[in-house]
Protein backbone atom coordinates (compact mmCIF):
# COMPACT_ATOMS: atom_id res chain seq x y z
CA UNK A 1 0.00 0.00 0.00
CA UNK A 2 1.53 3.71 -1.12
CA UNK A 3 2.69 5.30 1.66
CA UNK A 4 1.17 8.65 0.78
CA UNK A 5 -2.14 6.89 1.02
CA UNK A 6 -4.85 9.74 2.37
CA UNK A 7 -6.13 6.71 5.58
CA UNK A 8 -8.61 9.16 6.72
CA UNK A 9 -12.10 8.80 5.76
CA UNK A 10 -12.86 12.43 5.55
CA UNK A 11 -16.04 12.14 3.79
CA UNK A 12 -17.64 9.91 6.72
CA UNK A 13 -16.32 12.46 8.90
CA UNK A 14 -17.81 15.25 7.44
CA UNK A 15 -21.46 13.52 6.77
CA UNK A 16 -21.28 12.66 10.91
CA UNK A 17 -20.78 16.38 10.41
CA UNK A 18 -23.73 17.39 9.02
CA UNK A 19 -25.94 15.18 11.35
CA UNK A 20 -25.10 17.08 14.24
CA UNK A 21 -25.88 20.46 12.50
CA UNK A 22 -29.02 19.49 10.97
CA UNK A 23 -30.26 18.90 15.09
CA UNK A 24 -28.79 21.84 16.12
CA UNK A 25 -32.22 23.06 14.36
CA UNK A 26 -33.82 21.75 17.54
CA UNK A 27 -32.19 23.91 20.70
CA UNK A 28 -32.03 27.26 17.94
CA UNK A 29 -36.15 26.85 18.38
CA UNK A 30 -35.94 28.29 22.02
CA UNK A 31 -34.33 31.56 21.22
CA UNK A 32 -36.98 30.93 18.11
CA UNK A 33 -39.42 31.13 20.94
CA UNK A 34 -38.15 33.92 22.62
CA UNK A 35 -37.48 36.21 19.45
CA UNK A 36 -41.40 35.64 19.14
CA UNK A 37 -42.74 36.63 22.47
CA UNK A 38 -40.67 39.96 22.49
CA UNK A 39 -41.67 40.35 18.75
CA UNK A 40 -37.68 41.19 17.58
CA UNK A 41 -35.25 39.11 15.48
CA UNK A 42 -38.05 36.13 14.51
CA UNK A 43 -36.57 35.81 11.35
CA UNK A 44 -32.81 36.24 12.00
CA UNK A 45 -33.65 32.45 13.75
CA UNK A 46 -36.04 31.50 11.33
CA UNK A 47 -33.90 31.35 8.49
CA UNK A 48 -30.66 30.25 10.90
CA UNK A 49 -32.93 27.21 11.31
CA UNK A 50 -33.40 26.85 7.94
CA UNK A 51 -29.82 27.41 6.30
CA UNK A 52 -28.44 24.97 9.75
CA UNK A 53 -31.33 22.07 8.26
CA UNK A 54 -30.25 22.79 4.68
CA UNK A 55 -26.38 22.79 5.31
CA UNK A 56 -26.35 19.52 7.41
CA UNK A 57 -28.69 17.54 5.24
CA UNK A 58 -25.90 18.39 2.57
CA UNK A 59 -22.93 17.53 4.45
CA UNK A 60 -24.87 13.65 5.32
CA UNK A 61 -24.73 13.28 1.45
CA UNK A 62 -21.34 12.83 1.48
CA UNK A 63 -21.44 9.89 3.05
CA UNK A 64 -25.29 8.03 3.83
CA UNK A 65 -23.83 5.43 5.57
CA UNK A 66 -20.88 6.46 7.57
CA UNK A 67 -17.88 4.29 8.64
CA UNK A 68 -16.62 5.87 12.05
CA UNK A 69 -12.83 4.24 12.82
CA UNK A 70 -10.48 6.10 15.84
CA UNK A 71 -9.24 8.61 13.12
CA UNK A 72 -12.62 9.74 12.12
CA UNK A 73 -13.88 10.09 15.34
CA UNK A 74 -11.09 12.72 15.70
CA UNK A 75 -11.72 14.78 13.17
CA UNK A 76 -15.14 14.69 13.57
CA UNK A 77 -15.51 15.73 17.07
CA UNK A 78 -12.65 18.92 16.06
CA UNK A 79 -14.27 19.41 12.74
CA UNK A 80 -18.10 19.45 14.71
CA UNK A 81 -17.12 22.43 17.52
CA UNK A 82 -15.56 24.19 14.40
CA UNK A 83 -19.23 24.13 12.38
CA UNK A 84 -20.96 24.45 15.39
CA UNK A 85 -19.11 28.03 16.32
CA UNK A 86 -19.40 28.84 12.01
CA UNK A 87 -23.23 27.99 12.25
CA UNK A 88 -23.14 30.02 15.65
CA UNK A 89 -22.57 33.28 14.16
CA UNK A 90 -25.56 33.43 11.93
CA UNK A 91 -27.86 35.01 14.61
CA UNK A 92 -25.13 37.76 15.15
CA UNK A 93 -24.58 38.14 11.56
CA UNK A 94 -28.24 38.51 10.37
CA UNK A 95 -29.27 40.56 13.12
CA UNK A 96 -26.42 43.13 12.66
CA UNK A 97 -26.21 45.08 15.25
CA UNK A 98 -23.41 46.40 17.41
CA UNK A 99 -19.81 45.10 17.18
CA UNK A 100 -21.57 41.08 16.28
CA UNK A 101 -22.04 42.43 12.84
CA UNK A 102 -18.09 42.44 11.78
CA UNK A 103 -17.77 38.45 11.19
CA UNK A 104 -14.52 38.26 12.88
CA UNK A 105 -16.18 39.24 16.36
CA UNK A 106 -19.38 37.45 15.27
CA UNK A 107 -16.78 34.34 15.28
CA UNK A 108 -14.85 35.32 18.32
CA UNK A 109 -18.73 35.59 20.60
CA UNK A 110 -19.38 32.21 19.04
CA UNK A 111 -16.55 29.86 19.78
CA UNK A 112 -16.38 31.94 23.24
CA UNK A 113 -19.89 30.36 24.15
CA UNK A 114 -19.99 27.15 22.57
CA UNK A 115 -16.56 26.48 24.12
CA UNK A 116 -17.73 28.09 27.45
CA UNK A 117 -15.05 30.37 27.68
CA UNK A 118 -17.40 33.67 28.36
CA UNK A 119 -14.56 36.20 26.55
CA UNK A 120 -16.66 38.96 25.03
CA UNK A 121 -16.59 41.48 22.28
CA UNK A 122 -20.04 43.17 22.85
CA UNK A 123 -20.04 46.49 23.44
CA UNK A 124 -23.31 47.93 24.55
CA UNK A 125 -25.73 45.03 25.52
CA UNK A 126 -28.78 47.38 24.44
CA UNK A 127 -27.42 46.84 20.66
CA UNK A 128 -29.09 43.43 21.15
CA UNK A 129 -32.52 41.73 21.57
CA UNK A 130 -33.16 39.70 24.20
CA UNK A 131 -33.58 36.59 21.27
CA UNK A 132 -30.02 37.04 20.40
CA UNK A 133 -28.75 37.35 24.09
CA UNK A 134 -30.62 34.14 24.93
CA UNK A 135 -28.88 33.22 22.04
CA UNK A 136 -25.44 33.65 23.43
CA UNK A 137 -26.85 32.62 26.94
CA UNK A 138 -27.68 29.29 25.23
CA UNK A 139 -24.52 28.43 23.07
CA UNK A 140 -22.64 28.19 26.46
CA UNK A 141 -25.20 25.34 27.26
CA UNK A 142 -24.79 23.74 24.96
CA UNK A 143 -20.87 23.56 25.03
CA UNK A 144 -21.03 22.49 28.37
CA UNK A 145 -21.31 18.92 28.65
CA UNK A 146 -20.75 18.45 25.51
CA UNK A 147 -21.85 18.79 21.52
CA UNK A 148 -20.48 15.10 20.96
CA UNK A 149 -21.61 14.05 24.27
CA UNK A 150 -25.51 15.15 23.62
CA UNK A 151 -25.08 13.59 20.09
CA UNK A 152 -23.77 10.45 21.43
CA UNK A 153 -26.98 10.37 23.89
CA UNK A 154 -29.81 10.90 21.20
CA UNK A 155 -28.54 9.95 17.92
CA UNK A 156 -28.15 6.09 16.83
CA UNK A 157 -25.72 6.95 14.14
CA UNK A 158 -23.10 7.42 17.22
CA UNK A 159 -23.92 4.99 19.34
CA UNK A 160 -21.14 2.93 17.36
CA UNK A 161 -18.27 5.25 18.12
CA UNK A 162 -19.64 6.82 20.98
CA UNK A 163 -17.24 5.93 23.65
CA UNK A 164 -14.56 6.94 20.94
CA UNK A 165 -15.66 10.45 20.64
CA UNK A 166 -16.49 11.19 24.04
CA UNK A 167 -12.95 10.44 25.13
CA UNK A 168 -11.83 13.31 22.30
CA UNK A 169 -14.05 15.15 23.48
CA UNK A 170 -14.40 14.99 27.26
CA UNK A 171 -13.12 17.83 29.29
CA UNK A 172 -10.59 16.05 31.02
CA UNK A 173 -8.56 12.90 31.06
CA UNK A 174 -11.24 11.01 30.37
CA UNK A 175 -15.21 10.10 31.38
CA UNK A 176 -16.32 7.68 34.14
CA UNK A 177 -18.33 4.88 32.52
CA UNK A 178 -21.38 5.10 34.76
CA UNK A 179 -23.52 2.59 32.51
CA UNK A 180 -22.80 -0.60 30.61
CA UNK A 181 -23.67 1.48 27.12
CA UNK A 182 -22.05 4.27 26.04
CA UNK A 183 -25.01 6.10 24.74
CA UNK A 184 -26.47 5.46 27.96
CA UNK A 185 -23.69 6.89 29.73
CA UNK A 186 -23.97 10.20 28.15
CA UNK A 187 -27.82 10.16 28.42
CA UNK A 188 -27.25 10.02 32.29
CA UNK A 189 -24.02 12.91 32.49
CA UNK A 190 -27.23 15.03 30.22
CA UNK A 191 -29.99 14.12 32.57
CA UNK A 192 -28.09 15.49 35.96
CA UNK A 193 -26.80 18.13 33.92
CA UNK A 194 -30.39 19.43 32.85
CA UNK A 195 -31.88 18.50 36.23
CA UNK A 196 -29.17 20.87 38.03
CA UNK A 197 -29.79 23.67 35.71
CA UNK A 198 -33.36 23.40 36.33
CA UNK A 199 -33.05 24.01 40.01
CA UNK A 200 -30.42 26.56 39.73
CA UNK A 201 -33.14 28.34 37.48
CA UNK A 202 -35.71 27.70 40.23
CA UNK A 203 -34.14 28.60 42.81
CA UNK A 204 -33.05 32.44 41.44
CA UNK A 205 -36.16 33.11 40.03
CA UNK A 206 -37.32 32.02 43.90
CA UNK A 207 -35.19 34.64 45.24
CA UNK A 208 -37.06 37.48 43.08
CA UNK A 209 -40.42 35.55 43.92
CA UNK A 210 -40.72 34.65 47.26
CA UNK A 211 -42.25 36.75 49.96
CA UNK A 212 -40.93 40.25 51.07
CA UNK A 213 -38.68 39.97 54.37
CA UNK A 214 -39.63 42.89 56.63
CA UNK A 215 -38.46 45.91 55.56
CA UNK A 216 -37.14 44.17 52.19
CA UNK A 217 -39.05 43.93 48.99
CA UNK A 218 -36.96 41.14 47.34
CA UNK A 219 -33.87 39.61 48.32
CA UNK A 220 -33.17 39.60 44.06
CA UNK A 221 -35.17 42.53 42.54
CA UNK A 222 -34.04 42.06 39.22
CA UNK A 223 -33.88 38.49 38.86
CA UNK A 224 -36.28 38.05 36.73
CA UNK A 225 -37.57 34.75 34.87
CA UNK A 226 -36.04 35.88 31.86
CA UNK A 227 -32.32 36.68 34.05
CA UNK A 228 -32.87 33.24 36.39
CA UNK A 229 -32.86 31.12 32.67
CA UNK A 230 -30.47 32.98 31.17
CA UNK A 231 -27.78 32.84 34.20
CA UNK A 232 -29.23 28.86 35.08
CA UNK A 233 -27.91 28.59 31.31
CA UNK A 234 -24.22 29.61 32.11
CA UNK A 235 -23.42 28.21 35.54
CA UNK A 236 -23.63 24.63 34.83
CA UNK A 237 -21.24 24.92 31.48
CA UNK A 238 -18.74 27.49 33.75
CA UNK A 239 -19.72 29.95 30.85
CA UNK A 240 -20.02 32.90 32.39
CA UNK A 241 -21.84 35.08 29.45
CA UNK A 242 -24.22 36.83 31.09
CA UNK A 243 -27.26 39.46 29.63
CA UNK A 244 -26.39 42.83 31.89
CA UNK A 245 -22.79 44.27 31.31
CA UNK A 246 -21.92 44.21 35.22
CA UNK A 247 -22.26 40.20 35.31
CA UNK A 248 -23.36 38.87 38.73
CA UNK A 249 -22.36 42.17 40.12
CA UNK A 250 -26.13 43.56 38.91
CA UNK A 251 -27.21 41.12 41.47
CA UNK A 252 -28.12 41.04 44.75
CA UNK A 253 -25.94 39.43 47.84
CA UNK A 254 -28.55 36.18 47.99
CA UNK A 255 -28.20 35.74 44.15
CA UNK A 256 -23.87 36.10 44.62
CA UNK A 257 -24.24 33.78 47.82
CA UNK A 258 -26.62 31.19 45.68
CA UNK A 259 -24.43 31.13 42.32
CA UNK A 260 -20.97 30.12 44.56
CA UNK A 261 -22.71 26.25 45.04
CA UNK A 262 -23.65 25.76 41.66
CA UNK A 263 -20.52 26.79 40.55
CA UNK A 264 -18.44 24.44 42.72
CA UNK A 265 -21.22 21.37 41.51
CA UNK A 266 -20.25 22.57 37.92
CA UNK A 267 -16.47 22.13 38.55
CA UNK A 268 -17.43 18.77 40.14
CA UNK A 269 -16.62 15.31 38.03
CA UNK A 270 -20.67 14.82 36.74
CA UNK A 271 -20.10 11.21 37.41
CA UNK A 272 -19.43 11.83 41.01
CA UNK A 273 -22.27 13.88 40.91
CA UNK A 274 -24.10 11.49 39.88
CA UNK A 275 -23.20 8.67 42.02
CA UNK A 276 -23.69 10.89 44.97
CA UNK A 277 -27.57 11.74 43.84
CA UNK A 278 -28.22 8.05 43.55
CA UNK A 279 -27.23 6.81 47.27
CA UNK A 280 -23.07 6.84 47.45
CA UNK A 281 -22.38 9.81 48.35
CA UNK A 282 -19.19 8.13 50.44
CA UNK A 283 -17.54 7.88 47.13
CA UNK A 284 -17.21 12.45 47.35
CA UNK A 285 -15.67 12.51 50.86
CA UNK A 286 -13.33 9.72 49.69
CA UNK A 287 -12.40 10.87 46.21
CA UNK A 288 -9.10 12.28 46.33
CA UNK A 289 -9.71 14.83 43.41
CA UNK A 290 -12.43 16.42 45.21
CA UNK A 291 -10.47 16.78 48.11
CA UNK A 292 -7.89 18.39 46.35
CA UNK A 293 -10.44 20.74 44.97
CA UNK A 294 -12.35 21.87 47.93
CA UNK A 295 -8.77 22.15 49.54
CA UNK A 296 -7.63 24.74 46.78
CA UNK A 297 -10.79 26.37 46.99
CA UNK A 298 -10.74 27.11 50.83
CA UNK A 299 -6.95 27.81 51.11
CA UNK A 300 -6.84 30.63 47.93
CA UNK A 301 -10.57 31.76 49.49
CA UNK A 302 -8.95 32.61 52.57
CA UNK A 303 -5.98 34.02 51.46
CA UNK A 304 -8.07 36.36 49.40
CA UNK A 305 -10.62 37.24 51.64
CA UNK A 306 -7.66 37.98 54.24
CA UNK A 307 -6.87 40.91 51.65
CA UNK A 308 -9.61 42.04 51.03
CA UNK A 309 -10.74 42.22 54.55
CA UNK A 310 -7.60 44.07 55.21
CA UNK A 311 -7.46 46.29 52.29
CA UNK A 312 -4.21 44.39 50.63
CA UNK A 313 -6.16 43.40 47.79
CA UNK A 314 -8.01 46.47 46.08
CA UNK A 315 -5.99 49.25 44.20
CA UNK A 316 -7.56 52.10 43.13
CA UNK A 317 -10.86 50.78 41.82
CA UNK A 318 -12.69 48.95 44.98
CA UNK A 319 -15.88 47.69 43.03
CA UNK A 320 -18.24 45.77 45.45
CA UNK A 321 -15.50 45.27 47.70
CA UNK A 322 -15.69 47.02 51.38
CA UNK A 323 -12.09 46.22 53.35
CA UNK A 324 -13.30 45.73 56.98
CA UNK A 325 -16.64 44.15 55.96
CA UNK A 326 -16.29 40.31 56.50
CA UNK A 327 -19.06 39.62 55.08
CA UNK A 328 -18.49 41.67 52.08
CA UNK A 329 -14.12 40.38 51.87
CA UNK A 330 -15.60 36.67 52.22
CA UNK A 331 -18.25 36.60 49.45
CA UNK A 332 -16.19 38.51 47.11
CA UNK A 333 -13.21 35.94 47.40
CA UNK A 334 -15.13 33.01 47.76
CA UNK A 335 -17.05 34.40 44.47
CA UNK A 336 -13.83 35.35 42.40
CA UNK A 337 -11.71 32.15 43.34
CA UNK A 338 -14.63 29.71 43.05
CA UNK A 339 -15.08 31.29 39.46
CA UNK A 340 -12.03 31.64 38.45
CA UNK A 341 -10.80 27.78 39.17
CA UNK A 342 -13.99 26.22 37.67
CA UNK A 343 -13.44 28.59 34.49
CA UNK A 344 -16.97 29.96 34.86
CA UNK A 345 -15.77 33.74 34.50
CA UNK A 346 -18.22 35.72 36.49
CA UNK A 347 -17.24 38.28 38.44
CA UNK A 348 -19.14 40.35 41.30
CA UNK A 349 -16.58 43.14 41.50
CA UNK A 350 -13.93 44.29 38.94
CA UNK A 351 -10.89 43.09 40.07
CA UNK A 352 -8.93 44.41 36.78
CA UNK A 353 -8.56 47.24 39.33
CA UNK A 354 -7.54 45.19 42.00
CA UNK A 355 -3.21 45.32 43.79
CA UNK A 356 -0.84 43.26 41.91
CA UNK A 357 -0.67 40.91 44.68
CA UNK A 358 -4.13 40.01 44.20
CA UNK A 359 -4.33 39.89 40.44
CA UNK A 360 -1.43 37.33 40.24
CA UNK A 361 -2.99 35.18 42.78
CA UNK A 362 -6.20 35.16 40.76
CA UNK A 363 -3.74 34.25 37.93
CA UNK A 364 -2.74 31.36 39.20
CA UNK A 365 -6.30 30.38 39.52
CA UNK A 366 -6.81 30.55 36.06
CA UNK A 367 -4.65 27.57 35.27
CA UNK A 368 -6.01 25.26 37.84
CA UNK A 369 -9.38 23.99 36.56
CA UNK A 370 -12.04 22.07 37.66
CA UNK A 371 -12.55 18.04 38.07
CA UNK A 372 -11.96 15.93 34.92
CA UNK A 373 -15.28 15.09 33.64
CA UNK A 374 -16.78 18.49 34.79
CA UNK A 375 -17.58 21.11 32.98
CA UNK A 376 -14.43 23.13 33.83
CA UNK A 377 -11.43 24.20 31.79
CA UNK A 378 -7.48 24.92 31.90
CA UNK A 379 -5.54 22.19 33.04
CA UNK A 380 -7.94 20.38 36.09
CA UNK A 381 -7.50 19.24 39.44
CA UNK A 382 -6.93 15.11 38.50
CA UNK A 383 -3.56 16.22 36.42
CA UNK A 384 -2.23 18.65 38.75
CA UNK A 385 -2.77 15.99 41.77
CA UNK A 386 -0.97 13.54 39.53
CA UNK A 387 1.85 15.65 38.45
CA UNK A 388 2.23 16.49 42.61
CA UNK A 389 2.43 12.55 43.35
CA UNK A 390 4.37 11.88 40.53
CA UNK A 391 7.11 14.59 41.32
CA UNK A 392 7.33 13.21 45.39
CA UNK A 393 7.62 9.95 43.44
CA UNK A 394 10.90 11.19 41.97
CA UNK A 395 11.61 12.35 44.83
CA UNK A 396 11.85 9.52 46.89
CA UNK A 397 13.32 7.35 43.89
CA UNK A 398 16.18 9.51 44.01
CA UNK A 399 16.97 8.92 47.61
CA UNK A 400 16.06 5.38 47.56
CA UNK A 401 16.75 4.14 44.10
CA UNK A 402 15.49 0.53 44.38
CA UNK A 403 12.03 1.15 45.60
CA UNK A 404 9.38 0.51 43.51
CA UNK A 405 6.79 3.37 44.34
CA UNK A 406 3.71 3.51 42.10
CA UNK A 407 1.59 6.63 41.83
CA UNK A 408 -1.52 5.90 43.57
CA UNK A 409 -5.40 7.41 43.16
CA UNK A 410 -8.09 6.04 45.52
CA UNK A 411 -5.86 2.94 45.90
CA UNK A 412 -5.30 2.17 42.17
CA UNK A 413 -2.26 2.13 40.66
CA UNK A 414 -2.25 4.95 38.00
CA UNK A 415 -0.67 3.81 34.73
CA UNK A 416 2.48 5.25 33.66
CA UNK A 417 1.57 5.99 30.31
CA UNK A 418 -1.17 7.64 31.78
CA UNK A 419 1.41 9.51 33.71
CA UNK A 420 3.72 10.37 30.79
CA UNK A 421 0.89 11.41 28.91
CA UNK A 422 -0.65 13.84 31.93
CA UNK A 423 3.00 15.40 31.86
CA UNK A 424 2.88 16.05 28.27
CA UNK A 425 -0.89 17.93 28.43
CA UNK A 426 0.80 19.87 30.69
CA UNK A 427 3.66 20.83 29.34
CA UNK A 428 2.73 21.18 26.07
CA UNK A 429 -0.25 23.55 27.91
CA UNK A 430 2.32 26.00 29.15
CA UNK A 431 4.03 26.20 25.43
CA UNK A 432 0.98 26.93 24.21
CA UNK A 433 0.27 29.44 26.30
CA UNK A 434 4.08 31.28 26.98
CA UNK A 435 4.15 31.34 22.55
CA UNK A 436 0.31 32.73 23.00
CA UNK A 437 1.59 35.50 25.17
CA UNK A 438 4.14 36.70 22.78
CA UNK A 439 2.07 36.72 19.74
CA UNK A 440 -0.40 38.46 21.60
CA UNK A 441 1.74 40.78 22.80
CA UNK A 442 3.46 41.45 19.48
CA UNK A 443 0.34 41.65 17.25
CA UNK A 444 -0.51 44.18 20.34
CA UNK A 445 2.55 45.88 19.59
CA UNK A 446 1.88 45.77 15.23
CA UNK A 447 -1.33 47.37 15.58
CA UNK A 448 0.11 50.28 18.20
CA UNK A 449 -2.03 48.67 21.14
CA UNK A 450 -0.89 49.37 24.44
CA UNK A 451 -1.29 45.83 26.62
CA UNK A 452 1.18 45.11 29.72
CA UNK A 453 2.45 41.63 30.21
CA UNK A 454 0.27 41.08 32.48
CA UNK A 455 -2.81 41.92 30.88
CA UNK A 456 -1.18 39.67 27.48
CA UNK A 457 -0.83 36.61 29.79
CA UNK A 458 -4.80 36.98 31.33
CA UNK A 459 -5.27 37.42 27.61
CA UNK A 460 -3.87 33.74 26.60
CA UNK A 461 -4.49 32.33 29.79
CA UNK A 462 -8.20 32.93 29.62
CA UNK A 463 -8.71 31.93 26.30
CA UNK A 464 -6.82 28.32 26.10
CA UNK A 465 -8.09 27.55 29.51
CA UNK A 466 -12.12 28.96 28.78
CA UNK A 467 -11.73 31.34 31.73
CA UNK A 468 -13.01 34.10 29.94
CA UNK A 469 -12.02 37.81 31.66
CA UNK A 470 -8.49 39.07 31.88
CA UNK A 471 -6.87 42.19 33.09
CA UNK A 472 -7.03 45.60 32.59
CA UNK A 473 -9.29 46.59 29.21
CA UNK A 474 -9.74 42.74 29.50
CA UNK A 475 -11.36 42.60 32.76
CA UNK A 476 -14.96 41.19 34.03
CA UNK A 477 -16.30 44.29 32.76
CA UNK A 478 -14.59 45.13 29.91
CA UNK A 479 -14.20 43.51 26.65
CA UNK A 480 -11.65 41.91 23.79
CA UNK A 481 -13.17 44.18 21.11
CA UNK A 482 -10.03 46.12 21.23
CA UNK A 483 -7.84 43.55 19.81
CA UNK A 484 -7.07 43.10 16.21
CA UNK A 485 -8.49 40.37 13.72
CA UNK A 486 -5.61 38.62 13.73
CA UNK A 487 -5.43 38.18 17.43
CA UNK A 488 -9.25 38.06 17.89
CA UNK A 489 -8.21 34.63 15.46
CA UNK A 490 -5.89 32.89 17.16
CA UNK A 491 -8.03 33.43 20.47
CA UNK A 492 -10.41 32.00 18.81
CA UNK A 493 -7.86 28.93 17.73
CA UNK A 494 -6.80 28.99 21.06
CA UNK A 495 -10.58 28.62 22.51
CA UNK A 496 -11.12 25.44 20.32
CA UNK A 497 -8.15 23.76 20.90
CA UNK A 498 -8.99 24.46 24.79
CA UNK A 499 -12.05 23.26 24.90
CA UNK A 500 -10.78 19.93 22.97
CA UNK A 501 -8.08 19.10 25.43
CA UNK A 502 -5.00 20.11 22.73
CA UNK A 503 -4.21 16.96 21.44
CA UNK A 504 -7.35 15.87 19.62
CA UNK A 505 -6.99 19.06 17.87
CA UNK A 506 -3.34 19.31 17.36
CA UNK A 507 -2.94 16.07 16.03
CA UNK A 508 -4.90 16.41 13.10
CA UNK A 509 -2.36 18.86 11.95
CA UNK A 510 0.34 16.07 11.63
CA UNK A 511 1.06 14.51 8.36
CA UNK A 512 1.05 10.80 10.23
CA UNK A 513 -2.42 11.44 11.11
CA UNK A 514 -3.64 11.77 7.09
CA UNK A 515 -1.11 9.09 5.56
CA UNK A 516 0.79 6.92 8.28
Amino acid sequence: MSRSRLRVEWRASLSLVGTVLRYLSVPLAFPLVVALYYANDVLVFAATIVAVVGVGYGLERLDPDPDLGPREGFLMVGLTWLAVAVVGTMPYLLAGTGTLAEPVNALFESMSGFTTTGATVMGSFDDHSKAILMWRQLTQWLGGMGIVVLAVAILPELSVGGAQLMDAEAPGPGIEKLTPRIAETARVLWLAYVGITALEVVLLYGLHAAPPLVGVESLAPNMTFYNAVAHGLTTMPTGGFSPEADSIAAFSAAVQWLVIPFMVVAGTNFALVWRAVNGSPGRVVRDTEFRAYLGLLGVVTALLAGLLFTGGATGLELGSVVPGDAENSLRQAAFQVVSLVTTTGYATSDFAGWSEASKYLLLFTMFVGGSGGSTGGAVKIIRWVVVVKAIRRELFTTVHPEAVSPVRLAGSVVDERAIRGIFAFTLLYFVLFFVGTVFVVVDASRVDYSINVLEAMSATASTLGNVGPGFGSLGPFGSYEQFSDASKLFMVFLMWVGRLEILPVLVLFTPGYWRS
